[in-house]
């Protein structure tokens, strides 16, 4: 059971109400998360949607996004990001065993996201200023220095989530995972 409080979708008002509309309209429902989330900050749901949209616009590949979202999901131990990125990752076109592999910071064998994964591990890992040679290998691998950004932007958004699933043990609405 959660530990936050959580209205109903459906009796939102104000902007709140507007927030769950756009997202039952992109996804069929508003996700627990959205929900706790809209319950307490209207402004804080908006600011994690606009970061969502702001990836989605970006020049890294979906797959890329949800793969860092997986793997940052996977260290900080929320398996409810686990759980809803596994779905948005399959959806996306990232294999199940793809999934797990990103998870357990395996090989998938699409050498230019594992760099990526590699990079995304190591910055979640590791403290201090990162090596050059590690930010080397994932520009060599093929993501150019905007990229990088973005994928520093991915880690961001998906810690909120993670952070707030964490504390508030937001009960699972998605398929669970192994």
């Amino acid at each position: 059971m959660s530990r936050f409080s959580q209205i109903n979708v459906n009796d939102a008002t104000g902007v709140t109400a507007d927030l769950f509309a756009g997202i039952k309209r992109a996804m069929g429902r508003v996700p627990n998360a959205y929900a706790t989330v809209g319950t307490h900050s209207a402004a804080v749901l908006a600011a994690a949607l606009n970061g969502d949209a702001v990836l989605a616009k970006s020049s890294l590949d979906k797959r890329d996004v949800e793969a860092i979202k997986l793997a940052v999901s996977e260290i900080a131990g929320c398996d409810y990001c686990v759980a809803a990125h596994t779905v948005v990752g399959k959806m996306v076109g990232l294999s199940l065993d793809e999934t797990k592999q990103v998870r357990a910071g395996d090989a998938t064998g699409n050498a230019k996201r594992d760099a990526l994964v590699r990079f995304v591990r190591h910055v979640v890992t590791t403290s201090g200023t990162v090596d050059q040679a590690r930010v080397d290998e994932v520009r060599a691998a093929g993501y150019s220095e905007a990229q990088v950004v973005e994928a520093l932007f991915a880690i961001s958004v998906i810690t909120f989530t993670n952070l707030l699933n964490r504390v508030n043990d937001t009960e699972i609405d998605f398929p669970a995972v192994d």
